[in-house]
């Protein structure tokens, strides 16, 4: 993409979230192609948001990580987005329902960064990226179908648009996780108390820690890198479920406790 497409997807993109109106798949003349370019795309569009007052981005989102998922959207890689300061809430919570277009949930697991990861010689591993793990905790994902239909749009439109991400509930950290086995790890969904899904944390990649390695990967090849402080949404261990008007969601992880968010 040329510096005028770049700004004139990034320009649509951007306006439409803050308007609150749905997208469309981008014009062939300013549509990304291949992840590349999504992902220079989605960095022009993390800079719009902050400057209209979207926030700053805090975190990031793995999309795809799960066979549920990956099933689900018909993706069978990762993909990943951003999750900026103002869509985070802690432990549990209640958000305007309208102020969605069409809303979701997902049952996660998350990393809280206790230092950088910058680029090395080898790829970062599962083992290597282990040592800059601070804290792990569940949540819930809240991700927002902002497209008029989303089967149509490219995976690289997808990705720029930070794939659906709209915000997330963080539970408790967990600082002494290296003792839990994040493989065996089993969670669950309800909503208004009725369970709708379950999984294991080996769901996610063979293992969590796989998804924080490969976005490790992902952001030093776009000469970024995961930084102190930040958290990372691994995966979902359901598949996404639509929310109501007044629905109470509340997740449930082995080992890491619970979260909820309720939507008036």
């Amino acid at each position: 993409m040329d510096s005028d497409s770049l700004k004139l997807a990034a320009e649509y993109l951007s306006r439409a979230r803050t308007t609150h109106r749905r997208l469309d798949e981008l014009a062939e003349s300013i549509r990304p192609e291949g992840e590349a370019e999504a992902y220079r795309l989605q960095r022009r569009l993390h800079k719009n948001l902050t400057q209209s007052g979207h926030g700053t981005a805090v975190g990031h989102k793995i999309g795809c990580t799960t066979p549920v998922m990956q099933e689900f959207l018909g993706i069978p890689n990762p993909c990943a987005g951003a999750v900026f300061g103002p869509t985070v809430i802690d432990k549990t919570g209640a958000v305007d329902f309208a102020s969605y277009l069409h809303v979701g949930v997902e049952c996660e697991l998350a990393v809280r960064m206790s230092r950088d990861l910058p680029k090395r010689a080898e790829p970062h591993t599962r083992e290597s990226v282990a040592g800059a793990v601070a804290a792990v905790m569940c949540a819930i994902e809240i991700v927002d179908d902002r497209w008029l239909d989303y089967r149509s749009v490219s995976t690289a439109t997808l990705i720029a648009d930070d794939f659906f991400g709209a915000g997330a509930v963080l539970g408790a950290p967990n600082t002494g996780w290296q003792s839990l086995d994040l493989g065996a790890i089993s969670g669950g969904m309800s909503i208004n108390g009725t369970s709708v899904g379950r999984g294991l944390g080996g769901d996610i990649l063979g293992h969590p820690l796989e998804a924080l390695a490969w976005i490790a990967n992902s952001l030093n090849g776009r000469r970024s890198r995961l930084r102190a402080g930040e958290f990372v949404l691994l995966g979902s261990l359901v598949q996404t479920v639509w929310v109501n008007r007044g629905d109470r969601v509340e997740i449930n992880v082995e080992h890491l406790g619970k979260a909820s968010i309720l939507f008036e």
